[in-house]
This record gives structure tokens, C-alpha cells and sequence, in this order.
């Protein structure tokens, strides 16, 4: 179970760009975990291919998607000028989805940071590190 939500959750992350002849392939690709827990690396490696390298929803995975990636530089702009650690985390753990609206394009990385961490501790401080980076990307 826990290797096809894994799956599943990849699938869209990696895209051969087909797009070009309107036809996008979608290739599944297996989670690895970043060589530290820093917050820049594990944005690169977890949320730049949909979100882009700098936040602004543009990376190549964008175009497969049904729905825009967030312009993540934007969050505090779009909430009165503050940015929200708790909303984002729950964005990033799944903490956010709510049963009646449905699935979410997005993986729900609080699961997927299971498979490649056994420390919660260490989880934790993944999560924590990539909210306080998406923290710095935002525009004044």
C-alpha cells in the first residue's frame, strides 16, 4: 500500500517534455532522500519540478498538471502581508486536505517523508526546514 501511494504520488513529478507535441508523458519515478535536511536541497529535489526553482509555480512538471502549481512567493502577499508557518506545513504534511473537496494535485510529502526517514525527529526538522525556506522566497 505504502509503495503504490508512493507511486502514485510520483507519478506526475516527473514529465518528459512531450508537451511541445501536445501530448505530455508522464514517468514514475522512486523517492530519494536529500543528502541533508537542509530546506533549500529538499525544495530542489521535492517541490522544484512543479513548483519551479523559484517557487513562482513554473517548473517543468507544471504543464502536466490539471491544476497550476502555487506561486509559492506569493503566500504572504495573499494573506495580508503575513506568511503562516502552520498553513504551509499542513499544506506539506497534508494536514490541509479536507475528505469533501476531493484529492489534491499535490503529494502529501508528511506521508512520503515517512519512507525516507524513520527518525521523526528528523521529519520534523525536514518539514520545518522547507517551510522556513519557502519562508525566505517570499516577495515584500
Amino acid at each position: 500500500m505504502r509503495r503504490a501511494v508512493l507511486l502514485l504520488s510520483f507519478t506526475f513529478l516527473a514529465v518528459a517534455f512531450a508537451a511541445a507535441q501536445n501530448k505530455t508523458t508522464i514517468k514514475t519515478v522512486p523517492l530519494h532522500r536529500t543528502a541533508t535536511l537542509e530546506g533549500a536541497e529538499s525544495f530542489s529535489q521535492y517541490c522544484a519540478s512543479c513548483h519551479g526553482k523559484d517557487g513562482k509555480g513554473n517548473g517543468p512538471a507544471a504543464d502536466a498538471l490539471k491544476k497550476r502549481p502555487a506561486d509559492l512567493t506569493q503566500i504572504a502577499l495573499r494573506n495580508n502581508g503575513k506568511f503562516s508557518e502552520l498553513v504551509v506545513e499542513n499544506a506539506i504534511t497534508g494536514d490541509d486536505i479536507r475528505i469533501s473537496h476531493g484529492s489534491r494535485d499535490m503529494p502529501i510529502w508528511g506521508e512520503l517523508f515517512k519512507s525516507v526517514s524513520v527518525d521523526p525527529s528528523a521529519r520534523r526538522l525536514r518539514i520545518f526546514s522547507l517551510v522556513k525556506y519557502i519562508e525566505q522566497m517570499q516577495e515584500k
